[in-house]
């Protein structure tokens, strides 16, 4: 089993030896386990409360690299092309703490037949997919700017 501890920023230059596929949940995660493309079981350990960022490298302790990759999960994905509706929808989530996903035009979020209707009723044209959903990371997060060398063990 292939323990991970260190986390690299994606633009960081190291080979790569696997991926691993995970959902929004996961990579909210400090503490949990996954297994790569090749089907190695893993245990990440990192710095709770920072979420891992799709293309980010976490490295085992035996020095393999392992890029996170975003999953595809059920989403709905609400459009219009009016900004005032566009802006009463993105309000109308975030009053609700909803994690949301924003586009231009766009916004994806968990199904939930409470907000779905919530936005139908406003407006919004509305669609269920599978997507790579990433939630937008809050007004006091460092939104990726993390120190690729602030390792903890």
């Amino acid at each position: 089993m292939l323990e991970f501890y260190l986390r690299f920023a994606p633009d960081s230059v190291v080979h790569i030896d696997g991926e691993v596929m995970l959902n929004h949940l996961q990579r909210e995660k400090g503490r949990f386990k996954a297994h790569t493309n090749s089907g190695d079981e893993m245990r990440v350990f990192l710095e709770r409360g920072h979420t891992l960022a799709i293309g980010e490298i976490l490295r085992s302790e035996c020095g393999q690299n392992v890029i996170v990759v975003g999953a595809l999960e059920s989403v709905i994905m609400a459009v219009t092309d009016d900004p005032v509706l566009f802006s009463q929808a993105c309000y109308h989530l975030g009053n609700r703490h909803v994690k949301v996903q924003i586009g231009g035009g766009w916004l994806r979020f968990s199904p939930d037949h409470v907000l779905e209707d919530m936005l139908i009723k406003l407006g919004m044209q509305l669609e269920a997919e599978q997507a790579v959903f990433v939630p937008e990371r809050g007004a006091y997060s460092n939104h990726g700017k993390q120190d690729s060398h602030d390792h903890h063990h």
